[in-house]
């Protein structure tokens, strides 16, 4: 803002030029807040350290017009966070350290920080084993008194308490799965990924190893997992279940399947915990004859659509979903922009989807069209070294 002169010749040009600088003073203050409410959705991106040359986890800007990605400051430091949650609050944020063994044990680890609210920045406050080896998935409960998470090769589930500053504590409830499947890779549990319903009181935990998504009571007062009855949803053997979503309408779920390139739809009775098959669709073009693992799922927050992601095929699938049925109805694919798209995030707004693409080291922006579900690219990217998860956060909200 220019400076007053130390004498405005007259009370006239005093008092003109006062309302022209308050004028200036008000639009320019008036822009600022745009700005900052366009650019304020923050992401965190979730990395594999282990090469490449990532050191942990990243942030950006989303601007929420365009679509466009900006890094902000320097990563945090940790090993392999390959998974994240940040907590209902948004003011701390977990992740999982996808390690074999952390403090010459056999487990990886979890790994707690705290977020700047003026601008995302995390400070780490503690870590804690997972009690399995390879952690991949975590969640933060209702109350945000606790996180549950998914050990891969060590095939178990834990709950881990904290405090309000976010230091973890020792787990307060751990599950080893037991059984096989039918396939090599399936002579074991393999937990790929663990939720909670909407209320909260069931968990479900899908184990590539088993073909089961195990369903638990959850006690959110003292964050202890018991096996529900029925204790676990069935899927067709060599499918190998990895990610789980719930409709936002509660009555229905979704699960895709890693080994099949399949997705499974439920209907959901939150009372009992229980789900019922309703379909299997694949997730790959016909015709498709080259090699595909599936990765994430999600649901869009308006509830129309499913997207699931190919490595190999390198793409997002597209479902529409019956409102009444909760089945699911293919609308098409789209690339990528990269390889191996081992995650993805759709933002708050339901506007955007981020493609993580692992094996060429970018992440990808994409326009969701509302009515069709379809991804237009925005032609915005941003190169972030074995990105695996992407997670959203309004700051200052």
């Amino acid at each position: 803002m220019p400076l007053l002169p130390d004498s405005c010749g007259s009370l006239l040009t005093c008092s003109l030029l006062g309302l022209a600088l308050a004028a200036v003073s008000l639009f320019s203050s008036t822009t600022a807040v745009a700005e900052d409410e366009t650019d304020s959705l923050m992401v965190y991106i979730g990395t594999y350290t282990r090469k490449d040359g990532s050191r942990g986890v990243y942030r950006f800007k989303l601007n929420t017009s365009t679509g466009e990605l900006t890094a902000v400051g320097q990563p945090a430091e940790t090993e392999s966070p390959s998974f994240l949650a940040i907590h209902p609050n948004g003011k701390l944020l977990f992740a999982v350290n996808e390690l074999s063994m952390f403090d010459g044990e056999k487990s990886g680890a979890v790994t707690s920080f705290t977020i700047d609210p003026q601008n995302g920045a995390l400070t780490q406050v503690n870590q804690q084993p997972s009690l399995g080896g390879a952690p991949c998935h975590i969640v933060v409960d209702k109350p945000g008194k606790h996180v549950l998470l998914a050990n891969y090769s060590g095939g178990s589930v834990a709950v881990l308490p904290f405090d309000k500053k976010g230091e973890l504590s020792k787990a307060s409830s751990f599950v080893q799965h037991e059984g096989s499947s039918v396939l090599d890779r399936q002579k074991g549990p393999h937990g790929h990924s663990i939720n909670l319903d909407a209320a909260g009181k069931f968990a479900f935990a899908a184990d590539l190893g088993l073909d089961q998504i195990l369903v638990y009571q959850y006690d959110q007062q003292n964050g202890a997992l018991t096996a529900n009855d029925p204790p676990a949803a069935e899927v067709a053997p060599g499918s190998g279940p990895r990610h789980f979503a719930f409709h936002p309408g509660g009555r229905f779920a979704y699960v895709i399947n890693e080994i099949a390139s399949t997705v499974t739809a439920f209907a959901y009775n939150a009372d009992k915990g229980l789900l019922t098959t309703l379909q299997t669709l694949g997730t790959l073009p016909e015709g498709f004859e080259g090699r595909n693992s599936t990765a994430h799922i999600e649901v869009h927050p308006n509830g129309k659509f499913v997207y699931g992601s190919n490595r190999g095929h390198d793409s997002i699938a597209i479902f529409a979903i019956d409102a009444k049925t909760g089945k699911l109805t293919a609308v098409g694919h789209q690339p990528t922009g990269g390889k191996t798209p081992r995650n993805f995030g759709i933002d708050p707004s339901g506007k955007f989807l981020l493609a993580a693409n692992q094996s060429t080291n970018n992440v990808v922006v994409f326009r969701i069209d509302q009515a069709s579900g379809k991804l237009e690219p925005t032609g915005h990217e941003a190169e972030v070294a074995s990105p695996v998860c992407v997670k959203f956060l309004m700051l200052g909200k």
